[in-house]
């Protein structure tokens, strides 16, 4: 391998999770999804709730504050408080992708890394049939329900990367590859992902 740090960006329920995690079993290197949740909290001494919760609110109101924080920690004071949560995250993947090849999913890391070199940024999608079908067998939601919830996340995750990193998310440009992965299904993802990054770096102009 390249020796690449490796982010995912993905449509709730295109499979991205899954691919990320068979990428990194595949290229032998750490895996960072809700464990940038665990560490963000641990680092910050904030609750891992603002953090899980980052990409659904992209503003607090005070009482929410306050029943996060109480009146102490001065999480009232300067920039608001959901951008402190964005700024502590984003210190934490510039952390772990400082200490080498990695892959992170989500939670604008291809923006917070998009002046790192050595960093390899892939989009996934995929149609709507396959996303409701992927939602009701693993969060056991019912059809109506699981598209409301597709689209409702999608929409969330949209407006946090737009109003983060002044881009549009899913935009091409903003991305080496993106897959659709209905066509090639999760585990040929991987691989051709896994390919990709073996070859980055190696084209001729």
């Amino acid at each position: 391998m390249s020796g690449s740090v490796i982010t995912i960006s993905r449509q709730y329920g295109s499979g991205g999770r899954f691919v990320g995690r068979k990428l990194a079993e595949k290229l032998k290197i750490p895996f960072y999804d809700n464990e940038l949740i665990s560490m963000a909290a641990k680092e910050s001494g904030f609750s891992e709730s603002l953090f899980e919760n980052a990409e659904k609110n992209t503003t607090y109101s005070l009482l929410y504050s306050l029943s996060m924080f109480g009146t102490s920690t001065g999480g009232m004071y300067g920039l608001p408080l959901s951008d402190k949560v964005f700024l502590i995250q984003s210190d934490i993947i510039k952390k772990v992708a400082s200490q080498g090849p990695c892959v992170i999913v989500g939670r604008c890391a291809d923006y917070v890394l998009r002046e790192n070199k050595n960093v390899i940024h892939f989009f996934l999608y995929s149609d709507i049939e396959h996303r409701i079908a992927r939602v009701i067998k693993y969060y056991n939601l019912e059809e109506k329900k699981a598209k409301e919830t597709i689209e409702k996340t999608d929409k969330k995750r949209s407006a946090y990367y737009n109003y983060y990193t002044g881009e549009r998310w899913g935009e091409m440009k903003n991305y080496h590859l993106s897959i659709n992965t209905d066509s090639v299904g999760v585990e040929n993802c991987a691989e051709i992902l896994a390919k990709y990054a073996d070859s980055f770096g190696t084209g001729e102009i």
